[in-house]
This record gives C-alpha cells, structure tokens and sequence, in this order.
C-alpha cells in the first residue's frame, strides 16, 4: 500500500492526458495547455486534490523528462539536416539571437534583474513544433512559406536549448552562489558548458557505434534509454547540465550511427507518458497569488518575444534571401510556445530558487501563445495565399 497513492496518481494523470488530447481536438486548444489548467486547477491553492506529498518525485519527473527531450532536440542537429536548410539554418539562428537579446533587453529595463532577464531570454526561444505543424496540416498548406516554417521549427528549439544553458551559467555567476568569485567564477562556469559538451561526446560515441549492431534490425529501447539516462545522471552526479550533455548526445548520435533514426524513435515512443506527467505537474506548481504582481513583467516578457520574433523573422529572411512576402511572414508563424520553454523554466527555478516567480510567469506566458500563436500561424499562411493546397512541405512549390 505504500505506493498505492502513486500509482493512482500517475495512471489518472495519464488518463487525463488522453482526455484532454480528444478535448483539445474539439475545442481546437493544444493539449499541453489543457494539462498545465487541470493542473493548475488541482493544485493546493484551487481545489487542492491531490497529497500533500505529491511533487515531492517532480524532480525527478522532471529531469527523466528533460533528458529524453534534450536527446531528440539533438537529432535535429543532424549536419546533413543542416546543409540541406541553409535558409532555415539562417533564420532560426538570427531569431534565435534576436529574441533573446529583445527579451533580455526588456526584462532588465523592467526588473533591473540581469540574472532574471538572461533566463527569461534564454526561455523565450523556445517555440512549439507540435502545434505549428498541426496548423499547417490542417490548413492543407503548401509553398515556400509552409516549407521554410516546417524547416525552422525542426530546429530552433535545438539553438534556444544551447543558448538557455549557456545563460544558466552566466545567471548562477551574477547571482553567485558562495564558492566561486572572479576568475574561479568563471572557470567554473566554462567547464560547465564544456564538461556537458564533453560527456555527451564521450557517451555519445560508443552509442552511436552500438546502434543497430547489438540486435540488427530491431528495436534498440534498452540501449537508448540506458544511454540518455546514465548522461543524465552522470551530468548531474557531476553538477553538468544535464539538459545540454542529453542534447549532445542526440547530435553524436545523430550524424555518426549507421541507423540513427531507430534510438530517437525509440525513446519517443517512451517519452509521452512523461511528458503528460510533466505537463501536469508543472500546472500544479503554478502560484496563483503571485500573478498578479507578474501583470507588467507578463506583458513585457510577451510584448518583447513577439517584438523579437517578428524582428529576427524578417533580418533572418534578409540574410538568407528570403522573398519579401516570406520575410515579412515567418516571425509571426514562430509564436506558439510550449513544453520546451516549461522545462526550461523550471530548470532555472531548480538551480536558482531566488527566482521562484519565472515558472508561473513561463506558464501564463506559455497558455497565451498556446491560445494565439497557431491563430497568428494560420492567419499568416492564408495571407500568403498557402493555404488549401495539401499539405507537402518538402517538396516543390508547384501545385
């Protein structure tokens, strides 16, 4: 009996998870936004219906989550991927950078808080490929527009995810935590980047040469998650991140194993019933009373993304010869946000707990872009005349 509570809690989440996926194809609401409100509304501060003890394994739920999607962000790392998307290679960079630097900008004018504002800058990159690609298949979309959004939103959470550790570190050095100062304190924040960078490599390269050779042909569950789970915890067990050492797994992984397709199907096929756990959890950790004091900070944080992303749409298009119409387009198109920015921020509240209000800014955040950003996506594909065609993005623009 001492797990029952457990075990009901998980298999219900799990359920309400299917639920919430044939709600959401009802009401046209991401299922992602739907477990985050579930969540929010059991939490101890609304109707309060689970344990007392129930996030006490969010931790843990966490960190199994976020390897698992630090491994499959690194398949689209993939450097035959990349060459052929030069264009998407260019815009998902400089929208990348340019968010950032926007939201970074904004925050810090609002808050005079440089560690707050490089986190929230890190996290507002992240986008939702889930619910783009819906729109688009929906819409029947097809053109160079559909096309160059299918191809960035395959990758730019890959950037935001590398970029987010890389100004984790740079948080935790301006907030300092009591055994680093000066040099030392940067020392120390490089060889967190470059161990996580090193580990992923060094695991990496057996489990790319092991793939497909254990058991041809068949599926590979046990190799792959025993990889991403040991990177993980040797990444934590080591004070690395984590998220950045799983990420660079998936890259070796991805352009040096003969069949690198099979490893990240398999942990995909595993992953979802964390992901619905996680999803719900981070609703249930959601601190309603402390949204109001959030409204500024809210609204600068969506004002400056949306300022970031149309921007970096358009100078990205520049850069990589974009037509005009394309350009002018693909900022919007790259709005909704979803469980990548969730686990971002929650990583930074678990390194830095003295910034305890980003997560439900990130979740209030993260709902409103649910609820408009694949409104914005459709409105910018039928603008550009994509719409009704089928659905084909790879392939060529005639009909």
């Amino acid at each position: 009996m001492e797990h029952a509570g457990i075990l009901i809690l998980m298999g219900a989440t799990l359920l309400l998870a299917l639920g919430a996926h044939a709600l959401g194809r009802v009401v046209h609401v991401p299922r992602v936004t739907l477990l985050l409100l579930l969540g929010a509304l059991a939490g101890p501060e609304l109707f309060d219906l689970l344990p007392e003890d129930a996030s006490e394994n969010f931790s843990l739920i966490t960190q199994l989550t976020l390897a698992m999607v630090g491994f499959l962000l690194g398949e689209r790392m993939s450097a035959k991927g990349l060459k052929e998307g030069k264009e998407a290679l260019i815009v998902s960079l400089v929208v990348t950078l340019m968010t950032a630097t926007v939201v970074v900008l904004a925050i810090w004018a609002v808050t005079g808080n440089l560690p707050a504002a490089l986190l929230l800058g890190g996290i507002s990159t992240a986008t939702a490929p889930a619910a783009t690609l819906d729109v688009m298949r929906e819409a029947g979309a097809r053109g160079p527009l559909t096309r160059l959004v299918f191809q960035v939103v395959a990758i730019d959470d890959a950037w935001g995810a590398m970029l987010f550790s890389v100004l984790l570190v740079a948080a935790g050095l301006l907030i300092g935590n009591g055994d680093f100062d000066g040099p030392s304190a940067m020392l120390h924040g490089v060889m967190e980047v470059a161990g996580s960078l090193v580990l992923g490599i060094v695991l990496g390269l057996p489990m790319a040469w092991l793939t497909g050779r254990i058991r041809p042909g068949e599926p590979m569950l046990l190799e792959s998650a025993g990889f991403v789970l040991v990177a993980a915890g040797l990444a934590s067990w080591l004070g690395l991140s984590y998220l950045l050492t799983c990420m660079t797994l998936g890259i070796v992984v991805a352009n040096r194993a003969r069949h690198h397709v099979r490893p990240f199907r398999s942990i995909e096929g595993i992953s979802e019933p964390f992901l619905a756990m996680f999803f719900f959890m981070a609703g249930y950790q959601m601190h309603w009373a402390a949204l109001p004091a959030l409204g500024a900070l809210g609204l600068a944080y969506i004002g400056a993304r949306i300022l970031g992303r149309m921007a970096g749409g358009w100078l990205g298009g520049l850069l990589a010869g974009s037509s005009p119409q394309t350009r002018n387009r693909i900022g919007a198109c790259l709005m909704p946000q979803a469980g990548v920015a969730l686990g971002l921020a929650l990583v930074a509240t678990e390194r830095l707990p003295s910034l305890d209000y980003i997560l439900p800014l990130v979740i209030g955040a993260t709902v409103v872009f649910e609820l408009i950003g694949p409104t914005l996506t459709l409105a910018q594909l039928q603008k550009a005349g994509e719409t009704g065609k089928g659905y084909q993005p790879e392939e060529d623009d005639e009909p």
